[in-house]
């Protein structure tokens, strides 16, 4: 009999409007979230863990992956002061291991997680999506954070396209926008415009390799409780997966992947196969990275998106996209019956819509949207498998 892959949700914690109850009635039963009330760098309890698994288990559901456990930025700049955070992301590791958690994914992004510049893109059916505009982000490097340099790593035409945008933008446009960019993972904090202008010169000096030395310096420091708790680590691509804002980028195509994974090549190190941060490459070919580093796939997000010339990009339909949605889920399910157990999938963001449009929710993450993609990504692996 066919494998049938693990269909997970993420879940905010209590505080999310969509509940544990309503993520068990789209037929998901396995839940991916993370103690975002504990700071980044600091060890997750015991307790706190427990708590939360207790409450998966009480609604009849699992905690499957941890998504994320945040890196600090001690760890990814290599800071003096990195070893205290290394060393409590060893303990939060144990910790989860003793509860039994151990799928772990995360991101070595510098400074912002995954970035948009508007999270109400209206859509021709009414619901709203979210987007990326290299144009606006222009807007907000150029005359915003005002980054020194900046406007090198910019075509003309975006440069002019940004300078008639600003100046046409209201002050209430301009608050949105650099609201939009700055915004952290719901229930964490935002990042501030003078942080982010330090970071910035902070990892000018560190640059591309010397990102992604830190990266493995970073996992062969965890490796032995890794291997010793049997967990495995999955790291997130990088969203959108190009330099922004000047920073370095190490983890955006075929080639970055599988540098991480061969040049600490040890079964823990993994990764977090997100067809939409992927997808959003003008150059990648998303069924051929897979295909390349599907042995170390522990965790999946499905996700589409559509680009148009410059790169920009919206957040489509799950199966109505540039990504080949079919091609992908064909090859998943398939190395999926290689797997001893069964690798979980999320439905990655989802269009704002029906009665979701009138309730406030985290962006890409309200309840209908997503539901209509884990139908969707159901119904296409159960047509390829035909069971």
């Amino acid at each position: 009999m066919t494998k049938k892959l693990e269909q997970t949700w993420r879940w905010y914690g209590p505080a999310d409007t969509v509940s544990l109850q309503d993520i068990k009635q789209a037929g998901a039963t396995g839940i991916v979230t993370a103690l975002h009330h504990i700071p980044h760098g600091e060890v997750w309890p015991v307790d706190d863990i427990r708590e939360r698994k207790t409450d998966i288990e009480a609604a009849g559901l699992r905690w499957s992956v941890v998504e994320s456990v945040p890196v600090h930025e001690a760890i990814k700049t290599r800071r003096a002061d990195a070893q205290r955070y290394l060393e409590n992301y060893r303990q939060t590791l144990r910790n989860l291991a003793q509860e039994g958690i151990k799928t772990i994914c995360y991101n070595f992004m510098p400074v912002l997680d995954w970035t948009r510049t508007q999270l109400d893109l209206e859509m021709k059916d009414g619901s709203k999506a979210l987007y990326f505009n290299w144009n606006d982000l222009a807007v907000f490097d150029l005359f915003v954070l005002k980054r020194e340099g900046a406007e090198r790593d910019y075509p003309d035409d975006v440069k002019a396209e940004a300078q008639r945008r600003y100046e046409s933008y209201t002050d209430d446009q301009i608050a949105l926008l650099n609201t939009n960019i700055l915004m952290g993972i719901p229930g964490e904090r935002s990042t501030e415009l003078d942080e982010l202008r330090e970071s910035i010169r902070e990892y000018a000096d560190i640059g591309f390799d010397g990102l992604r030395k830190n990266l493995i310096w970073f996992l062969s420091s965890i490796a032995d409780v890794c291997e010793e708790h049997g967990i495995r680590m999955t790291i997130h691509p990088d969203d959108p997966p190009d330099p922004i804002l000047g920073l370095p980028r190490i983890a955006s195509n075929k080639e970055d992947l599988l540098y991480i994974i061969r040049e600490l090549d040890r079964p823990f190190n993994g990764i977090c196969f997100c067809t939409g941060s992927l997808g959003a490459g003008m150059t990648n070919d998303i069924p051929a990275i897979f295909d390349a580093v599907k042995e170390r796939v522990y965790f999946v997000h499905l996700r589409n998106v559509k680009k148009d010339a410059q790169g920009n990009f919206f957040e489509a339909d799950h199966l109505d996209g540039d990504v080949n949605m079919y091609a992908v889920m064909k090859a998943l399910v398939a190395e999926n019956q290689r797997r001893n157990t069964p690798i979980p999938f999320r439905p990655d963001h989802g269009h704002q819509m029906l009665d979701d449009l009138q309730k406030t929710t985290a962006p890409g993450y309200s309840a209908i949207g997503r539901l209509r993609g884990l139908a969707e990504l159901r119904g296409l692996e159960l047509g390829i498998t035909g069971q």
